[in-house]
């Protein structure tokens, strides 16, 4: 038994959509599935209807964007399962936001340099709940201007943290998006620690000391095997769920990257469904209670 725990779709910035996904994950014989789109849950109802007519279980993800203040640095954070999804609705909202915002300020500053309509970007957009800087590559690439995602122009325009056009913006603080998730009754892994230019390391074993997550993704195209016995080790030091995926965007990724390149193996996904079914039974002790006191009154 083992699954893809980190996918995305045309819903953030993929380039596939659910169905075509799914489809896939059942090709590479996935057990589990989990479509992780930036910053909404949208993909759940929908994915769950064609996870039973494809024979693939879905678990309900998304990754939320975040920002470490005391380093100045982002980190992503994959959000399981939440039992109450309604909590995480301001959130998504909010980044989405954020990040389309940056994009429309990123357009602006492409148009200065290369004479495209800013229509031409939301071609590319439909479905999505934000505008990537993906999608201004792609617009670029069909006028001519590029002739491939990742290269020369999109180091120029959008290398971190100097590219000539791109804008960043801070996203909701770690510790507040950590809070919200455990309020939903969400499972917290933090994604691809070694992702991002300087990594996630020492927020990590910060957010471990303080008991703040349920899990590290350990298998990502980002970390070498010596990283990956490192983040091994730390998930049973202290009790945590493993978790593996192919952080797959289709045309998007800027590196070869397939579902099922990367999995969750059985035995930790018998932890995150162990971890589900005992936020269930909290949940429905909590209510209980609520209920009790209620009547008692």
């Amino acid at each position: 038994m083992i699954g893809d725990l980190h996918c995305h779709t045309t819903l953030s910035d993929g380039s596939l959509g659910i169905e075509e996904v799914i489809l896939q994950a059942k090709r590479m014989k996935l057990d589990y599935l989990a479509i992780t789109d930036h910053d909404t849950l949208s993909s759940s109802n929908r994915a769950h209807i064609l996870g039973e007519r494809y024979g693939v279980n879905i678990i309900p993800a998304v990754e939320l964007s975040a920002w470490d203040k005391k380093r100045n640095e982002k980190v992503h954070i994959l959000c399981y399962a939440p039992l109450k999804p309604d909590r995480l609705e301001g959130l998504c909202l909010k980044s989405c936001s954020i990040r389309t915002e940056c994009a429309k300020d990123m357009i602006n500053k492409v148009m200065e340099r290369y004479p495209i309509p800013p229509e031409a970007v939301r071609m590319y957009t439909k479905g999505s709940k934000s505008i990537y800087k993906q999608h201004i590559m792609r617009t670029l690439c069909n006028y001519g201007y590029a002739t491939e995602l990742y290269g020369e122009v999109n180091n120029r325009l959008f290398a971190y943290p100097d590219g000539e056009c791109l804008v960043t913006r801070e996203y909701p603080d770690v510790n507040f998006v950590l809070d919200l998730i455990h309020s939903s009754r969400g499972i917290a892994v933090m994604a691809h620690p070694f992702l991002f230019e300087g990594g996630n390391i020492d927020l990590l074993y910060e957010l471990i000391g303080q008991g703040k997550l349920d899990g590290i993704e350990v298998y990502h195209y980002s970390a070498n095997e010596f990283q990956r016995k490192l983040l091994l080790e730390k998930c049973k030091e202290y009790g945590l769920i493993a978790t593996g995926g192919s952080d797959f965007h289709g045309l998007y990724n800027s590196v070869p990257t397939y579902i099922g390149s990367c999995t969750t193996d059985e035995e930790n996904i018998n932890l995150m469904l162990d971890k589900i079914a005992y936020n269930k039974k909290k949940l429905k002790e909590h209510s209980a209670e609520i209920k009790a006191k209620q009547s008692a009154n």
